[in-house]
């Protein structure tokens, strides 16, 4: 997870943690929003990130977390162990997202997935008039550097629950600072959903 404005995202998924809930995020990043739950929520945290330089910042934050490649799965985590598990703008840079979105579903009661909308209306302008890859502030890469591995849309995860008989219990959609009621596969930058079997 980056350390920016991701404030209004950061307030949506914790009003949906319950108190002392485990939590298990993949993909923890620098441990910040881990560290904001285990503050205000006093969750059962454990994280997993691969970037060894986040890892370090986890430590320092008092976060446990593992050293792991989420492409090998969450093989060793009994079922329905967490409360919740967390995929929060990590989804579209795992090799394999299908198999590690079964697993969190295996893993966890319910599971919290954030994605950047690639048919954010900007990015469909950027590639129409301009011919170029699209830059917003959900993907701020240039094509060279992005970590991103899949390009989906809103309305693609929203297919996507349907097809494997997910539940989407709660979603929420998000321009900048602002939540998104209409058409949010065109006018959203980022979609949160709360999923469950």
């Amino acid at each position: 997870m980056e350390e920016n404005n991701n404030k209004i995202e950061y307030k949506i998924m914790m009003d949906w943690i319950s108190e002392d809930a485990s939590v298990l995020d993949l993909g923890c990043g620098n441990g910040e929003f881990l560290s904001m739950l285990v503050q205000q929520k006093k969750v059962k945290a454990q994280g997993i990130e691969l970037d060894e330089h986040a890892i370090y910042k986890c430590v320092e934050r008092g976060i446990s977390v593992f050293h792991e490649d989420l492409d090998n799965g969450l093989k060793g985590y009994p079922d329905k162990s967490f409360d919740y598990v967390i995929l929060y703008q990590s989804l579209q840079q795992i090799k394999k997202p299908d198999v590690i979105l079964h697993d969190a579903i295996k893993v966890g009661k319910k599971v919290i997935v954030g994605i950047p909308n690639f048919a954010y209306y900007k990015a469909r302008l950027q590639i129409f008039f301009k011919g170029t890859v699209p830059v917003t502030p959900s993907l701020p890469y240039q094509w060279y550097d992005t970590p991103n591995l899949h390009f989906l849309s809103i309305s693609d995860f929203i297919n996507y629950c349907k097809n494997k008989n997910f539940n989407i219990e709660k979603s929420v959609f998000i321009e900048e600072q602002n939540i998104v009621k209409v058409f949010p596969n065109l006018f959203a930058l980022t979609g949160i959903f709360l999923i469950s079997e």
